[in-house]
């Protein structure tokens, strides 16, 4: 793993005993001595820290000085509406493409006088040369390779750092700069768990201090991307590369709750952003694929690339599990996948092929597990 880079909290992630695995480019940690299990249930009962300074944090800066602006400028990248975004408030989106492919999803968030928006490992030297040749003209792209990135998720996330800063009054997507002793916190009220949650950007310098005082809080332990894993899963979110990618379109990902109307046919700011034609063309006359929830009827997991049929002795498959897992919250194996659109309903029975067998499925509601967002 000489070749992949370390994030500054991986000497203590050693110290904590973790599993480093390679992950994007990086040596990431997998999990600690408790175990995926367990790192999955803590986070849900308690509260997990995790390491996503591999993520990429950009700053869109509008050389007007008005941040409306950048926000019209990065809505010809995105098919949501960024303009209606409020100051301190960050909203979901994707970058597409000509095809109506997914280039990535990302967090965008209003600053006041600029953008602030994290980006996939996987994704961000492309995402910061789409910006770049994208936006250059009215917007100044900084990249920032100085500060780390924590998410602290579940019910006791808000308690342990409202003891190092004040957080307690923000909601559900609010952002804030929040003074600390570490230095000037950059908060955000969200999350890749389902559970109420904060991510938190720290001067790298100080990023081990802030993580120990973290982990020193009650209730506060590190989470790997084992955990990372099923609990977003449980959660219903996609993860790129897997759920969602460059063949998919936001309305094939079941994503169109992030395109407000505005942006949509008949809107103010309808289309104006690539592949524009095939997505609203989709969300009026729909796809012939969708991403559903799948929960197996016993306790084989159903795993990426499982192939799916409508009947237990049909010739062709219909469709394709993209993830599965166990969960551990509610105790069963899920997945998620893409069918043909026909049997996309919630209850409708399936079967998988799990090592050369047909079992059976139902498809499901997402999340599988009730989010508890902090509304």
């Amino acid at each position: 793993m000489s070749d992949l880079k370390r994030t500054g909290l991986y000497d203590l992630h050693l110290e904590l005993g973790a599993k480093m695995v390679p992950f994007a480019g990086y040596e990431m940690p997998v999990q600690y001595p408790a175990g995926v299990m367990k790192e999955h249930i803590h986070t849900r009962e308690n509260a997990g820290l995790f390491d996503v300074s591999h993520m990429g944090q950009v700053l869109v800066r509008p050389k007007s000085g008005d941040v409306a602006d950048a926000a019209l400028a990065f809505e010809t990248l995105v098919p949501v509406s960024l303009l209606a975004l409020k100051e301190g408030r960050q909203r979901y989106a994707m970058f597409t493409n000509d095809a109506g492919g997914i280039m990535d999803d990302l967090m965008v968030a209003n600053r006041g006088d600029h953008l602030f928006v994290v980006v996939n490992a996987a994704c961000k030297e492309a995402d910061i040369a789409h910006m770049r040749a994208n936006l250059s003209d009215s917007c100044d792209i900084e990249v920032i390779g100085d500060r780390a990135l924590l998410a602290l998720q579940g019910p006791l996330a808000e308690a342990a750092l409202n003891g190092i800063a004040p957080v307690a009054d923000m909601k559900f997507m609010d952002v804030a700069m929040v003074p600390s002793e570490f230095g000037d916190l950059w908060v955000s009220r969200s999350g890749y768990t389902g559970e109420d949650g904060l991510e938190i950007s720290v001067v790298d310098d100080r990023a081990v201090a802030f993580a120990r005082a973290l982990l020193a809080a009650e209730g506060v332990e590190p989470i790997g991307l084992g955990a990372r894993d099923s609990l977003r899963l449980e959660a219903g979110l996609c993860l790129y590369g897997n759920d969602i990618d460059e063949t998919t379109s936001p309305v094939e990902a079941a994503l169109e709750w992030a395109m407000q109307k505005v942006r949509r046919k008949g809107g103010a700011r309808e289309g104006g952003f690539p592949g524009a034609d095939r997505i609203l063309n989709e969300l009026e006359n729909g796809t012939t694929r969708r991403r559903v929830g799948i929960l197996p009827e016993g306790r084989a997991p159903m795993r990426a690339h499982t192939l799916l049929f409508a009947s237990e002795d049909a010739s062709e498959p219909m469709g394709e599990v993209t993830s599965g897992a166990f969960g551990p919250t509610i105790a069963r194996p899920m997945s998620m996948g893409y069918v043909a659109t026909e049997f996309a309903e919630t209850g409708t029975r399936i079967f998988a092929e799990v090592r050369g067998k047909r079992l059976p499925a139902t498809i499901a509601d997402m999340p599988f597990r009730p989010s508890t967002y902090k509304r």
